[in-house]
Parts: C-alpha cells; sequence; structure tokens
C-alpha cells in the first residue's frame, strides 16, 4: 500500500482499515502491523527493508512530530485504539517516555530479547523501568549547532567555539543577511533544544553530580547556573542569532530555512541531518558544539539515547511487533536508521560508519564529554512541559527567567 507522513490523530482510521478479524488497536490480518513513529525521513527505509525481509508482511505507519505524538498516545493506548509498535523516548522526561508508558502497563516487557542485556549502561538505565527493558533504543544522538557549509562560505564565516565568537557570529551573520541560527518556536519542544545545549557546558562543566543533588534536595533549578543558561539563550535572540519571529516558524519552516541557506544552520538533534539532505541533497550539513563559555575545552555536549520503539502491550499481534524492533535492533536496521539519520548505534560490532558530519559529535562521546538530556532525568514529565511552555512565555515576553525556574522548581519538588 502507498504511505504517506500523516497525523497520529489519522491512526484510529488506518487500523480500523486494515482488514481481517481482530478488532482493537492493534486489528488486522496476522500479517499486518501498525506502526507509529516520529523518525520521519528514517522509519521508512526500515520499514521496507523489514517487509523486504519478511515476504508479505504489511507494515501500516503513520509519521507525525513529536508535540503531536506526545499529546495523543497515552490517549490512544487508554483507549485501546493503539498501534502495535510505536515510539518511545528514554528516561522520564515526556508523556511518551519509558517511566511514563511502562508504569501503567501500556508497554510489552522487552527483557527478553537478544540485544536487551547488550545495551551498554548509559543507554539500558533510561530504556528500563523497575529493572525491566520496555524500550529498543537504536541510536545515540547529540545536540548542537547544524551549519549548512555552502552558506558558510557564501558569509566568508567559520563556526565559533567561544561564547564571544558565537555572538560575534551572529552579528557578522545578520550584517550579512543570513542570520546564524533558524529557530522552529511554533513547536513547543524545539525551545529546549538551545536550552539543553547551554546547560551542558554552564551547569554541568562545574558540576557533574548537578542531578545527583536535585534529586537529593540539595540544589535547584532557580539557584543554579541553570539562570546562567536561560540569560545566555535570551542574550542570543536579542543578538541577532535568530531569524525573525521565531514563535510563527514551524521546526519544518526552520529546515527549510537552514536547508537553503535563508540561515547559515539552526541548533537541533542531530537527527534533523538526515531531513535537511532531503530538502537539499546537494547541501553539506555539520554537527558542531554550541559554545557557552570563552573555554572550549570547557563545552560539553548534551548527547544521549535517542527515542527507541516499545511494543504495545495488548498487540494482538505480539510476535510480528517483536520481529520488528528485534530488526530494529539489528545491525541492518541500526545502520538503516543511524544512516539516515546522521546518529551512532547504540550497539557495537554493526559496521556502521558515521556520517563524517557526525565527527565532532562522535569525538565528543568517545571523550566523556557529553552529559544526558536534561529530561531524561527528571522526575517527571510536567517539568518539561513547564519549561517548553515558559521558554515560549518568555519568547513572548509574558514570562521571565526567574519565573520560569521557580516553576520548575515547584513541579521538580512536588514530583520528586
Amino acid at each position: 500500500m502507498k504511505r504517506y507522513a500523516v497525523p497520529v490523530a489519522l491512526l484510529a482510521l488506518l487500523t480500523a482499515c486494515s482488514g481481517g478479524t481482530n478488532t482493537g488497536g492493534s486489528g488486522g490480518s496476522s500479517q499486518t502491523l501498525t506502526l507509529a513513529s516520529v523518525d520521519q525521513g528514517s522509519v521508512e527505509d526500515v520499514v521496507a527493508a523489514f517487509e523486504k525481509a519478511n515476504p508479505g508482511v504489511d507494515v501500516r505507519y503513520t509519521t507525525s512530530g513529536a508535540d503531536q505524538y506526545q499529546q495523543q498516545i497515552r490517549t490512544q493506548l487508554s483507549s485501546g485504539i493503539a498501534p502495535d509498535v510505536m515510539s518511545v523516548w528514554p528516561g522520564n522526561g515526556n508523556p511518551a517516555a519509558t517511566h511514563v508508558l511502562a508504569g501503567p502497563g501500556y508497554l510489552r516487557d522487552l527483557s527478553d530479547r537478544p540485544w536487551a542485556a547488550k545495551l551498554p549502561a548509559p543507554i539500558k538505565s533510561v530504556a528500563q523501568d523497575d529493572g525491566k527493558t520496555y524500550t529498543a533504543i537504536f541510536g545515540q544522538n547529540g545536540i548542537g549547532a547544524i551549519y549548512n557549509q555552502q552558506a558558510l562560505d557564501k558569509a566568508g564565516l567559520t563556526p565559533p567555539d567561544t561564547w564571544t565568537g558565537l555572538l560575534a557570529f551572529c552579528r557578522a551573520a545578520q550584517a550579512k543577511g543570513t542570520p546564524a541560527f533558524a529557530l522552529g518556536l511554533q513547536d513547543n519542544w524545539v525551545t529546549q533544544l538551545v536550552q539543553y545545549a547551554l546547560v551542558a557546558t554552564t551547569v554541568y562543566g562545574p558540576d557533574r553530580a548537578f542531578d545527583q543533588k536535585m534529586q537529593a534536595g540539595q540544589a535547584t533549578f532557580a539557584a543554579s547556573p541553570w539562570t546562567t543558561a536561560v540569560d545566555k539563550y535570551v542574550t542570543m535572540q536579542k543578538t541577532g542569532c535568530f531569524q525573525k519571529n521565531p514563535l510563527g516558524t514551524s521546526y519544518e519552516a526552520s529546515q527549510q530555512l537552514a536547508a537553503t541557506g535563508k540561515t547559515l544552520g539552526l541548533v537541533q538533534g542531530n537527527w534533523v541531518i538526515a531531513l535537511l539532505k532531503g530538502k537539499n541533497p546537494q547541501g553539506t550539513f555539520t554537527f558542531t558544539a554550541l559554545p557557552a563559555t570563552d573555554d572550549p575545552e570547557q563545552t560539553l555536549v548534551p548527547a544521549a539515547a535517542g527515542a527507541g520503539y516499545g511494543v504495545n502491550a495488548k498487540t494482538k499481534h505480539e510476535q510480528l511487533a517483536l520481529k520488528f524492533v528485534d530488526f530494529v535492533m539489528s545491525p541492518e536496521g541500526m545502520n538503516l536508521f543511524t544512516a539516515k539519520q546522521g546518529s551512532l548505534p547504540t550497539l557495537p560490532g554493526t559496521g556502521n560508519k558515521a556520517d563524517p558530519a557526525l565527527a565532532e559529535l562522535a569525538t565528543y562521546i568517545r571523550t566523556g564529554r557529553t552529559v544526558p538530556f536534561m529530561d531524561q532525568l527528571w522526575p517527571d514529565a510536567k517539568v518539561q512541559q513547564t519549561m517548553l511552555s515558559g521558554l515560549q512565555e518568555i519568547f513572548s515576553g509574558q514570562s521571565t527567567p526567574a519565573r520560569l525556574l521557580k516553576e520548575m522548581d515547584d513541579d521538580y519538588r512536588a514530583a520528586r
């Protein structure tokens, strides 16, 4: 059948039309698998390879943006209309994260899969809930500045490696009529990316134990260098680092700006590289750490397990669903995903040859100069949601950094 990138809201319609005698969210014939994914631009090749390896299997899938997906998947699970397999984030940071979905029993335990015991300890810790593995995490991702090399060459600029250099870079780019970074804050999940890139260095550079201190009630957002990071984010906006009207720019539109050289790049996860190449196949895109101090040796990068896949605990097609997640975690599946997304595989021995665009990210990971995505270690998803909406409000002039961090502290304490 033909496949389209359609909203998750249409998933119920697709599953209802999948044929067969089974009913519910994972209905359809025994050879039909339903899948909801946020891996736009990469899951398509994985699905095609899986179907080729399993003649007679038909994978009916939808892809959608993270905001829309996270808002709806929990409702679909509780209503019995969720797909057989679905995107699941590591840890506990959003409504579709491992702890959030595994706790109520929505996900099938994957601890018995052959790949589960092979996950590296940092990956395993965020793929599990209560000691059981629920998420097939295939890739490691980082957040940084993704540059359009052709746009940089045209502007005669090079990526900065200091905070002072970053602001000078933004001013120089603005003077040439090409803003440094596209920022799509219309999709509120995007608000966190610049923030996380700055927090990695300003907060965790001086104190790698910050998360443990937060969990023990010995530290807060408001009385920590989180204040420095938010102030630097606002400074970037005031300096002209972003295009006009970030709040009116979607994630999709920000990709278009960076891919076509309307900006010199964007601050995003490395997963965006595949999407940029799709919009500009002749373009060259490179991942670089976003500096937050004037000492390049202090710079750290947020790098952690990316979104993976979980199996609906109530699927009627358990064996087919397990076969799919096993394929995702096989060398073929992992290499297809990571090659398309510009990410790095979670398991060794895949024969993966990293995209040259990721050379700097790979070096940061190899040398231990990374920290987890901040939300993965927070006590529940509400802290992140407060941060996302609060950052939008700061950009619209409706809130302040002090108010935002106080609200995050309140939510963190309430959930701890």
